[in-house]
């Protein structure tokens, strides 16, 4: 069973117990709604967000409410037999996508709520699921490469281009993946990623071959499909404050990838004359 950071614990001491039928209370509650990857940093859009730490609350007799935003979020929980209410402001850490996990975390909710779970057990259950092994790196970098490489496909490039464009993209999304470990500023991650996936796509101007196609695919792995998608999602919802930044942010990463393109097409214009 998990403990509770000592401070956490110092905090819980100068409470007064609370009149539930759940040995817990509202602060060590809240820390665990405070949890990374319960609060949107994987890539999940907001509404799914709240129902499913609301969805929680239930299980446990708490009314929460939230408000989140693009980095910080505003967490209210009220116990509702004893009308106990705390309110925090806590940051929300970015992590790479995970679709596996989000569902992992809305089932969580689901047993939760069904099964009335007490919150030791859902600490237990959370760090279970945050600490199953990641797949590998390596693995990604080639998926990402016969992804890409499928993108040239569809839009009719032949098998030289294809094969050129898959290593373009494991060169590109390899050093995205460096500087991404060394948190560079992710607009400038997508631009020297774009530049040089691109560059090495341009090998294909001296081969017989679609080379266009190859060129304009070499970048595709980068446009950032879940911020899109989430903004559009977070807008239609009611939640545009949040929706419009994301699609701004997007978009800034799509002219971070135009830029990146852009510099390589400068730089050999004279061979695509």
């Amino acid at each position: 069973m998990l403990e509770m950071p000592p401070s956490s614990q110092a905090l819980l001491s100068c409470l007064p117990p609370f009149r539930n039928s759940h040995n817990y209370n509202l602060l060590s509650f809240l820390s665990f709604l405070k949890k990374p990857y319960l609060c949107g940093g994987s890539g999940v859009h907001t509404s799914r967000v709240i129902r499913n730490t609301r969805r929680i609350g239930k299980s446990l007799d708490v009314d929460v409410k939230m408000s989140l935003f693009q980095k910080t979020m505003v967490v209210s929980v009220c116990d509702i037999d004893s009308t106990e209410v705390y309110n925090e402001v806590a940051i929300i850490p970015a992590f790479p996508i995970s679709f596996e996990l989000n569902a992992e975390l809305s089932a969580l909710s689901w047993e939760a709520y069904d099964n009335h779970l007490p919150l030791e057990t859902l600490w237990d259950k959370y760090e279970k699921i945050i600490s199953r092994p990641k797949m590998d790196p390596l693995c990604t970098l080639f998926l990402v490469g016969f992804a890409n490489a499928s993108f040239c496909a569809l839009f009719g490039g032949d098998w030289t281009a294809r094969l050129i464009v898959f290593s373009a993209t494991l060169i590109g999304f390899y050093i995205k993946q460096i500087m991404q470990k060394k948190k560079i500023n992710h607009y400038l991650v997508f631009i020297v990623s774009a530049f040089v996936a691109s560059m090495v796509a341009s090998s294909a101007l001296t081969l017989e071959t679609t080379a266009e196609i190859a060129i304009a695919t070499s970048v595709l792995y980068l446009v950032p499909g879940v911020p899109l998608l989430n903004g559009v999602i977070d807008i239609v919802e009611g939640h545009v404050l949040t929706g419009c930044t994301r699609l701004i942010q997007a978009l800034l990463l799509v002219l971070c990838i135009s830029v990146g393109l852009s510099c390589t097409l400068m730089l050999i214009r004279n061979s695509l004359l």
